[in-house]
């Protein structure tokens, strides 16, 4: 396969194209070059006029040729970001209608999960719930394909879950080495795989654990006066970011929240209509997001890395946490668990995304700017949980955990303005 020097530059990927149109995967086995349909997106003008799903999953795979090159990535990696984001883009191509989508998307999986269904890169021992978080990905490749090796792959998930750490009241612990500690994160890490899981695998009496995992979350880190919810708590107090009374670490990441709020929308699509649970999930969406409302920065409609501090130096509206929410209200509208307030709510923090974080490049391509990299507690460096923390990790453009959110509210906006043309 010839590559002309203008594809090689506006590619942005000189470091990684052979002179033979393979890549190298950082000494690993090479594998096959660009498609048609990835070759053509690296080089066609994006149209103003294509809705905003497909201009940003155009642009995504203008950057990234291979899937697995997302969120920076200079080897393969099983990751939560990518399977995210992968699984978005798997929803746009069902919703466009549109195969390359889909065979783009599936490229994460070619890589990644091998002939026997074993899973690259994958550490199940380590029994890190982000882990499970790619799981609705594996479905959609799976139902479209049939190969036995993502099913297989699904019950590796399923397994780890099985044998995941609990604290005594049963919530899942974030990974081995952050004992008797729950995250928000770990909420849509895990729950959305495993109500899939129920629902396709007949398997009901999943459902109570995963309720409970909400509950327990809402009960141990909900802040009485303000309604918001920590990022994270630590049952035995053990933690040096641990508040000695409740456990919970010291603010309210806006990502933290928007992981809780989207977790909650994917995982009611799954939910029997008739559980005794069920209720009491939307009413935790509507109470969650009620305070969320209130936080919510009035001139663009956004909100803050550090979501009740908008005055305080260093901090900055963030797009990922924005995105989370904006698609978890629109979501949530959409599928009778929000009141219809919550449409004209959701559209105003579209629009604010669109003027506050969306940046147009060159040929039409679309960048999401102000995405906060990375967060978390403990580990090593230690991470304190301080404000100071939050507002010094690094901001970068085209983050994927701001990318798979903007793609899923862009196609429930799309699907609601189909709907009232009908």
């Amino acid at each position: 396969m010839k590559f002309s020097l203008h594809l090689l530059c506006s590619a942005k990927i000189l470091g990684l194209l052979l002179l033979a149109g393979v890549f190298s995967q950082c000494g690993q086995d090479k594998r096959a070059g660009l498609t048609a349909e990835q070759v053509k997106a690296m080089t066609v003008n994006i149209e103003a006029d294509k809705p905003w799903s497909e201009r940003m999953a155009l642009s995504i795979m203008k950057r990234a040729p291979e899937a697995w090159m997302n969120d920076f990535q200079k080897e393969p990696q099983w990751t939560y970001t990518i399977g995210l984001l992968m699984n978005a883009m798997n929803r746009v191509a069902e919703e466009k209608h549109e195969p390359a989508y889909f065979k783009y998307a599936k490229g994460y999986g070619d890589t990644m999960i091998l002939a026997d269904g074993g899973i690259r890169d994958y550490d199940l021992s380590s029994f890190n719930i982000d882990n499970i978080a790619p799981g609705p990905y594996l479905f959609s490749v799976y139902e479209k394909t049939g190969e036995e090796r993502y099913k297989t792959a699904i019950n590796t998930l399923k397994r780890q879950l099985q044998w995941q750490p609990q604290t005594t009241e049963g919530g899942y612990w974030h990974k081995l080495r952050y004992p008797w500690q729950m995250w928000l994160d770990g909420l849509f890490m895990g729950e959305p795989f495993q109500a899939e899981f129920a629902k396709k695998f007949n398997q009901p009496e999943l459902f109570d654990h995963i309720a409970q995992q909400f509950i327990l979350a809402e009960k141990r880190m909900k802040d009485p006066a303000t309604g918001l919810l920590y990022h994270g708590w630590d049952e035995s107090r053990v933690q040096k970011w641990a508040n000695q009374e409740t456990g919970c670490s010291p603010h309210f990441w806006g990502r933290a929240m928007g992981w809780y709020c989207i977790g909650l929308v994917e995982v009611l699509e799954f939910f029997p209509k008739e559980h005794p649970k069920r209720a009491e999930l939307v009413a935790i969406l509507n109470r969650t997001l009620d305070a969320v409302v209130k936080v919510q920065d009035p001139s663009t409609n956004t909100w803050w890395q550090i979501l009740n501090l908008p005055d305080k130096e260093k901090n900055y509206l963030e797009a990922t946490a924005s995105c989370m929410f904006t698609y978890a209200m629109i979501k949530g509208v959409n599928e009778d668990y929000l009141d219809e307030k919550y449409r004209a709510i959701a559209q105003k923090s579209y629009d604010g995304i669109l003027k506050t974080f969306i940046k147009q490049g060159e040929n039409g391509e679309v960048h999401l700017t102000n995405c906060c990299a990375v967060a978390g507690l403990g580990g090593n460096p230690y991470r304190d949980g301080s404000y100071e923390y939050y507002v010094g990790e690094p901001i970068r453009d085209d983050d994927p955990k701001g990318l798979g959110p903007f793609l899923l509210a862009s196609l429930e906006f799309e699907k609601s303005a189909t709907n009232s043309k009908m």
